[in-house]
């Protein structure tokens, strides 16, 4: 399986406007080579270099058709919730992508991007469940993923 964005690179520095402050709009993403079997995707975005002891999470969509193989840069929740997706509150607080925002002299973080194939069409947690459930749920349920790692910087 493999995950391709238009918008970011792996290893390279997210343009601003992935960034909380500087448009706060989800890369665009494509990805390809679901292994068989797969009835539904989710795409979540996660950094591990937040300074929480548990990482950050930035993105959570479940329960993507599997007809779906890409999203446009900036998806509202709305177009979303029109394919019959699920969007989680992320760590903002908010149920929508959250953009890049570390804090200032934290250094370097890490953006995780992973899209997972999943064997059936929803995952099946309630509407009010968090991500890092979700994330547990998806480790345990996925016959396939694929990562992009962009990072970014507050100088």
């Amino acid at each position: 399986m493999k995950l391709l964005s238009t918008t970011i690179e792996e290893g390279s520095r997210m343009p601003a406007a992935q960034s909380y402050a500087g448009g706060n709009l989800s890369p665009a993403l494509l990805w390809r080579d679901a292994p068989a079997g797969t009835k539904s995707f989710a795409v979540t975005c996660f950094d591990p270099d937040a300074p929480t002891g548990s990482g950050w999470w930035h993105w959570c969509v479940l329960d993507i058709p599997c007809s779906v193989s890409s999203l446009p840069e900036g998806v509202s929740p709305e177009s979303l919730s029109e394919l019959g997706a699920v969007m989680l509150r992320n760590d903002y607080g908010e149920a929508a992508f959250g953009g890049a925002a570390p804090p200032a002299g934290d250094g370097m973080h890490r953006y995780v991007f992973t899209v997972w194939a999943l064997p059936e069409e929803k995952l099946g947690l309630a509407a009010d469940a968090n991500c890092p459930t979700a994330g547990f749920m998806l480790n345990a349920k996925a016959i396939g993923k694929a990562k992009l790692t962009a990072t970014y910087v507050v100088e």
